[in-house]
């Protein structure tokens, strides 16, 4: 019988900020996006409060302040850091692990006698191990792992643990009865009001849906989902999160910039970050987008929105030649005067690296460049990201976010270990 298992930890953000700061074990927390700008998590206690996710931190700053919530600047490094210790342990109890996300993964329980019982073990030793609380979901199929792990999260009688083949199917309907579609994997909010317009409302509404006609309306995809909640496995992981046709990278400026270089900086930061997604997912690209804009929120300055799109001489994921055309685009789009606030970057075109039509009049990427990028990605994993970079990212520091109260690189950053004192 096949048997999968949905790891997810609990408010991963705020948890491991709490981990290495005891102080603010019982504290409403939130961690704020890029710039400090919005709230992308929050603790159980900032929940029990009412702030929303996502919501801007200005317009919460009062609320927050009054509470007492701890606002904290994102910290990345600490997040995968901790995120890696988490699929270290997953390993350690399960042969066949996927990780999903930075705070998800499948393991495929097949053989396991007890699956119950160790997805019980599973989530004492991560709590034993890292200190991270995680909810477990089991079921024949990755799309009822992932709604049984919700189960498991929302219903305290589970205690964390929720496996679909330890209750009846009349029960299993109820509670997906009880629930809208769009806790469906891969449903979401929007696909979820056009299946609500269609009488579809709940998931057990989609579980009995008639297959052939979701396909014909809605894609081969969500069929495979509804196939799925009914117990069939057909949902692979490659279908869900398959390579990325078009790769972005953008961010707000921690200031207004008119300096050139500064924005210059920026953008290659942004064209290093994206080519490295772009390789690590063995592709390549044909088409570089360069996007540059002033704030629409400070009405009182001049308004500047423009793109543009630079084809690249060959298919390439060499950050060279990826920088040479984003470089180009940004000469076309400056116009000096105006206050910038943000830019960025999007990489079309994609296509497997090793599945393209030879030219024979047209340059490809160099071997040795390839193995050097390779090398670089490499060096960056293990060391910390931006340990090796083009100058250009050094142009300027001007544009870097705004990250007022981050918490230190506890496990990353030799400077900024903990310090027990005895």
């Amino acid at each position: 019988m096949t048997c999968y298992a949905l790891v997810d930890a609990n408010n991963f953000y705020a948890t491991c900020e709490k981990i290495f700061n005891p102080a603010l074990a019982d504290t409403p927390l939130v961690v704020l996006s890029n710039n400090d700008g919005c709230i992308v998590a929050r603790s159980a206690e900032a929940k029990a409060l009412g702030i929303p996710m996502g919501a801007p931190m200005h317009e919460w700053q009062d609320f927050c302040d009054a509470h007492g919530v701890q606002a904290m600047s994102s910290n990345y490094a600490l997040y995968g850091d901790m995120s890696a210790r988490m699929l270290a342990v997953l390993h350690d109890y399960c042969p066949a692990v996927e990780s999903y996300s930075i705070d998800e993964s499948f393991l495929k329980l097949d053989g396991f006698a007890q699956p119950t019982a160790h997805g019980r073990l599973i989530r004492a030793q991560l709590q034993q191990c890292i200190k991270i609380t995680c909810g477990v979901g089991i079921g024949p199929t990755k799309t009822l792992a992932k709604f049984a792990n919700h189960i498991a999260k929302k219903h305290a009688d589970y205690a964390g643990v929720f496996n679909c083949h330890d209750h009846p199917p009349a029960h299993l309907q109820a509670l997906m009865a009880s629930y809208p579609s769009s806790e469906v994997w891969g449903v979401g909010r929007r696909l979820s009001k056009r299946l609500a317009a269609d009488g579809i409302e709940t998931v057990r509404d989609l579980m009995h849906c008639d297959a052939v006609a979701i396909r014909q309306r809605y894609g081969i995809v969500l069929e495979k989902t509804v196939r799925e909640l009914r117990g069939e496995s057909c949902l692979s992981l490659e279908e869900v999160g398959r390579p990325k046709e078009q790769i972005m990278a953008s961010r707000s400026f921690g200031t207004v910039l008119l300096d050139a270089n500064a924005i210059k900086a920026a953008l290659a930061s942004h064209v290093s970050r994206a080519a490295e997604k772009l390789r690590a997912q063995g592709s390549v690209c044909a088409h570089v987008y360069v996007m540059l804009r002033t704030n629409p929120f400070r009405s009182q300055d001049p308004q500047y929105r423009k793109t543009t799109l630079v084809p690249l001489p060959h298919v390439s994921a060499d950050t060279a030649v990826l920088m040479q055309a984003a470089m180009a685009g940004f000469r076309q789009l400056f116009i000096a005067g105006f206050r910038y606030h943000k830019c960025g970057v999007m990489l079309s075109g994609i296509g497997p690296a090793d599945q393209q039509q030879g030219d024979l009049f047209a340059a490809v990427d160099d071997p040795k460049r390839l193995r050097l990028m390779s090398l670089i990605d490499r060096i960056n994993q293990a060391q910390g990201a931006n340990t090796v970079h083009l100058a250009t990212t050094r142009l300027s520091a001007a544009w870097h976010m705004r990250h007022a109260n981050r918490s230190p690189h506890y496990t990353t950053g030799w400077d900024e270990f903990p310090i027990a004192q005895a």
